[in-house]
């Protein structure tokens, strides 16, 4: 496998990185003197805002401007941006939401625990992303809605999604946890669906703190819906003496957390610019490593790179694919096997229908229509754990760590060269 300096170090020889890549170091000044100034305000005041105050509306309406028009309310997670887009829906117990087959188990929980089924749509082929195809093989008289996530920051079809939905009368929601900044034919992923969710999390490309999530919709009617639902059913909007109207949870993100996210959503643009910068690089600088490639997105796709795919062919490489991940992380570059923990549908909450006790609801519900024991083989998702590793990157990385990272991966391809 080589000797002295290109001796891999899964092998007893010398790393490419001896130290970790850095961290991304993406909070800074600015928000520390955003939130200083706020708490200053709090000091003088004497009063701690919880939510809806000033900072957040500040910061909805931004993000709206951000997507071209329309309305954002922020919320609790990710995971609650999902609920309440579902919620303001208004969709019936016992039907069926269509959504892909790679996504956070925060990102299809919440249409089980809204006594709804999950209908897992296989992904298209070569993608992580399902597809208009894939979804109208599901569509039934059942069907309520379908989520659509944008996997790896890589935008799915959504403009053919989206006419296919139109043709059914099916709403959408776009699940853009993963690709703030990300665009579709010149559209930013989430201004095309009916409802779009967003994570805000402090790993996400945007982030308004330790947790946080946005739904933002271009119907009025339907952000006043996302409003109530996120509020315990309060009557926002509702005539005076209306009552809360629905039964749901406080879902509120907090005015200090807006705070954060105002500063994080200028920084915005730049950070997918370099993102894209670094990825361009990467590509580049692998291009001769005939066992690996790393995904170019296709004309109509700006890519956000939350994460990185990379295609792994074992017909060219003296190794196999977990072999060539292992020695990666010796090398010092922290890379995952597959993205198998991305598939909530085979984790053991969604296998037992463990939801509510041991009930099996909602499939298990007489009022349920279909086939409670339905599975999804999604063969198209099983070739893309199989054919591909994932790796994590920042804005941040500086030129030593681009360079080093393509050091790391032309030794490991060297030593794997079939022939």
């Amino acid at each position: 496998m080589g000797e002295g300096v290109n001796k891999l170090a899964l092998h007893g020889g010398s790393p490419v990185r001896e130290a970790p890549l850095p961290a991304r170091g993406h909070i800074g000044s600015e928000e520390l003197a955003a939130v200083s100034a706020y708490m200053d305000k709090v000091v003088a005041t004497g009063t701690l805002g919880a939510y809806q105050g000033e900072e957040e509306e500040a910061y909805c309406a931004a993000f709206a401007e951000y997507m071209g028009g329309g309305y954002a309310d922020a919320v609790s997670s990710g995971s609650a941006a999902i609920y309440v887009a579902l919620l303001a829906l208004e969709l019936e117990a016992f039907t069926e939401v269509i959504i892909g087959p790679f996504t956070d188990p925060g990102g299809i929980m919440p249409i089980p625990l809204q006594s709804m089924i999950p209908m897992i749509a296989d992904s298209a082929p070569g993608s992580f992303n399902t597809g208009p195809e894939q979804i109208e093989a599901l569509i039934s008289p059942r069907t309520s809605a379908i989520i659509v996530p944008h996997i790896a920051g890589e935008p799915a079809d959504i403009v053919g999604i989206m006419e296919l939905a139109g043709r059914h009368g099916i709403p959408v929601i776009e699940d853009c946890a993963q690709a703030h900044g990300a665009r579709f034919k010149g559209r930013l992923a989430g201004s095309f669906g009916d409802l779009s969710a967003f994570s805000t999390n402090s790993g996400k490309n945007h982030s308004s703190g330790g947790q946080g999530g946005i739904v933002f919709t271009q119907d009025e009617a339907l952000y006043q819906s996302a409003r109530r639902m996120a509020d315990r059913g309060k009557p926002h909007f509702l005539p005076e003496g209306a009552t809360n109207m629905q039964a749901t949870l406080n879902f509120n993100q907090t005015d200090l957390a807006a705070v954060v996210g105002l500063i994080q959503l200028r920084k915005l643009p730049d950070m997918i610019e370099r993102r894209q910068a670094i990825v361009g690089q990467l590509i580049e600088g692998t291009a001769d490593a005939a066992m690996i490639s790393m995904r170019r997105p296709g004309e109509d796709v700006v890519s956000s790179n939350w994460f990185l795919p990379v295609a792994f062919y074992p017909e060219r490489a003296a190794c196999d694919k977990e072999t060539f991940c292992e020695s990666l992380r010796a090398e010092g570059l922290p890379v995952t096997d597959d993205y198998r923990y991305g598939m909530p549908h085979r984790q053991t909450w969604y296998t037992e229908r463990r939801v509510f006790g041991s009930s099996g609801y909602p499939w298990a519900s007489p009022l349920y229509e279909g086939d409670p024991n339905r599975e999804f083989a999604c063969p198209n998702a099983q070739a893309m754990l199989k054919s591909h590793f994932t790796m994590t990157l920042h804005e941040n990385w500086r030129t030593r760590d681009i360079d080093d990272v393509i050091a790391i991966f032309q030794k490991v391809a060297a030593a794997y060269r079939a022939g």
